[in-house]
């Protein structure tokens, strides 16, 4: 999302460049030339010319015109034509490919594709036409304008508070407002007004953080939970708000979006991830954020002068996309590279447009880095997250998230995990040690969504499991799953109750397994316990503990112990039953949400006591 900047933000030459204005506009200028060279400019090629072409999949996304806007911003940043050129070819394609008679653009080049991303093709083609406009041909940029208010009619239209996830109505106050103040439309102003008063209801009043990406929409879950996504929320709806609210110099709405940005950034893990382990839309995961928004950074960094932690999260979230990019590209997540996956050129060009947003901004006068401390960055024990029954967990080094969020997303089953499953382990030195998936993989939205074709890929998040006809029993998939905090001396005991139950929330055939799970965090250990009950199955039921490590890792291994040697630390887990390492392709499995390659370990038995230590 490339966002209009107020005044005050605006530096032609910065005296004294902040990390963060040197790293995202290095990475600007780096994904936006290789998306340049992605473009087909082989006229032969119909269907294809002018769009940039996936290189993993030798296909053209259909919001992929979102790019205009950064390709006008680097012909200007570069004082090189060729972008433009690029910009105009780009359109070109767009109009012909996914442009439709009702005003609205396709989000993928296929009939009655989902038109609710026209709102962000529209406020990118807006910022482009506000900001750029100078560089603009006279005649393209009438025909822009126009195109732009037929947009803007769909949208005004179309939307309203209810239409789809709450990150479109949000996204259409920004975009609205904006493209109102843009061509002059008092009504596209008022719409946008109005939605952005709306969805300050969706946040939740207890914990601050913004729902409604799910239904059902308004009513709760069993437990009092609404549909929260981290990912969706801190780059997407989050961003949008801030942007009306200094656009509109909007005080009540910067306030209250303020407060929730705060409470968000409680899932910030200490090298900059997002621990969206737990969120309803999780699917789309990738450990720096999520594949088809565009970032946290227009958020955190515009609003930096209200809590000088948000440089951080900006500053820490860009630096992590620099570690995972390679040739030019953003990859969907930290293992990717280390396990040959290759990436989807979607990651790039829509978390380009955060990158533009940001390049004109100097925050070293508002915020030093290494002057402030992220929530996780702080050891507190535990803080609760009722609103979506989860735990945060800071121990030693040792951060870790328990949930029991019992909210799926609309009619899809066993997606994030539940339960009271451990879907966050990591540590100081060693980085990712443990970490939920999608209990399936599912391509809930195939579009969007890479698909996994190795036979033996697995969850990967810590569980007990039972195997009867090919479905799947776990204690990961229990929405009834019951959690409570416990201290003994200086540990902290998480106990969990669940059952083994399928994605419907079937028990077994022969009778109900009821299961305990506790994890009992120290100083310098984490075990975790794991037993059940349940005769019938005794022989039957498994332990899993997919063990997080990239490649590059060197294993070594005993009955009951496992070694890594990484980089800065050496990690054992170690069991009170014998381990057997399930076979894997290519010495590790990978799992795209969030990106990372795991050991699967398999421990048989019941009472079974697990250990992590990192030296």
């Amino acid at each position: 999302m490339g966002l209009t900047m107020p005044d005050a933000f605006l530096l032609s030459a910065p005296a004294a460049k902040s990390q963060l204005y040197l790293r995202s506009n290095e990475l600007l200028q780096t994904w936006g030339s290789k998306l340049r060279q992605l473009q087909v400019t082989d006229a032969t090629r119909t269907t294809e010319y002018g769009g940039i072409l996936c290189p993993t999949y030798n296909i053209v996304h259909g919001r992929v015109g979102d790019t205009i806007l950064p390709f006008f911003h680097l012909a200007h940043k570069n004082n090189d034509s060729s972008y433009i050129d690029a910009a105009m070819l780009l359109y070109r394609w767009m109009e012909k490919t996914v442009s439709q008679e009702d005003g609205s653009w396709l989000n993928e080049p296929v009939k009655n594709s989902w038109k609710g991303t026209t709102i962000f093709t529209i406020i990118a083609l807006t910022e482009a036409l506000r900001n750029y406009s100078a560089l603009m041909e006279p005649a393209f940029r009438n025909e822009l304008t126009n195109r732009l208010k037929k947009a803007g009619e769909f949208v005004y239209t179309t939307f309203n508070i209810d239409y789809g996830n709450i990150n479109y109505p949000i996204s259409a106050s920004y975009g609205l407002y904006l493209l109102g103040d843009t061509l002059d439309v008092r009504k596209f102003k008022t719409k946008g007004t109005e939605l952005a008063h709306q969805a300050m209801k969706f946040i939740t009043p207890k914990d601050k953080l913004l729902f409604g990406e799910g239904d059902p929409y308004y009513e709760p879950s069993k437990k009092g939970c609404f549909s929260v996504d981290l990912g969706y929320n801190v780059e997407e709806s989050l961003p949008a708000l801030t942007a009306y609210g200094l656009l509109t110099k909007d005080e009540e709405v910067l306030q209250k979006v303020t407060a929730s940005l705060q409470a968000h950034m409680e899932f910030m893990l200490p090298d900059g991830g997002w621990d969206n382990s737990w969120g309803t839309r999780n699917y789309k995961w990738t450990y720096w954020g999520s594949r088809t928004s565009d970032g946290c950074q227009p958020a955190y960094a515009l609003l930096a002068d209200r809590d000088p932690r948000f440089y951080k999260v900006a500053l820490l979230n860009t630096q992590l996309w620099k570690q995972c990019t390679k040739d030019g590209l953003l990859y969907g997540g930290p293992h990717y590279i280390s396990h040959q996956v290759p990436p989807s050129v979607h990651h790039t060009f829509v978390h380009i447009k955060a990158l533009v947003a940001i390049a004109d901004l100097d925050l070293t006068d508002k915020a030093d880095s290494s002057a402030v401390q992220l929530p996780r960055e702080k050891v507190y024990d535990t803080r609760f997250f009722s609103d979506i029954q989860t735990y945060l967990v800071s121990k030693g080094k040792y951060r870790a998230t328990v949930t029991a969020y019992d909210r799926e997303y609309k009619k899809t089953k066993s997606g994030h995990a539940t339960g009271g499953a451990l879907t966050m382990l990591w540590h100081e030195k060693a980085g990712i040690l443990l970490c939920a998936s999608m209990n399936d993989y599912q391509l809930f939205e195939a579009g969007n969504m890479q698909p996994d074709n190795d036979p033996l890929s697995m969850p990967l998040t810590p569980r007990l499991e039972l195997m009867i006809d090919g479905i799947a029993y776990r204690n990961i998939n229990d929405l009834n799953a019951q959690m409570r905090v416990a201290h003994d001396h200086q540990k902290t005991i998480i106990e969990t109750k669940s059952r083994l139950v399928d994605k419907d929330q079937n028990n077994p055939p022969q009778e109900e397994v009821r299961c305990s799970v506790n994890y009992i965090f120290s100083d310098n250990v984490v075990n975790i316990h794991f037993s059940y009950d349940g005769e019938s199955y005794s022989d039957q039921v498994r332990t899993v503990v997919p063990l997080i490590s990239p490649s590059t890792d060197i294993l070594s291994a005993t009955n009951q112990k496992i070694t890594l040697q990484k980089e800065s630390a050496k990690v054992y887990l170690s069991s009170s039953v014998k381990m057997i390492q399930l076979p894997t392709t290519g010495g590790r499995i990978f799992n795209f949400v969030p990106g990372l390659e795991a050991i699967p370990v398999q421990l048989e038995g019941n009472d079974i006591e697990v250990e992590i230590e990192i030296n």
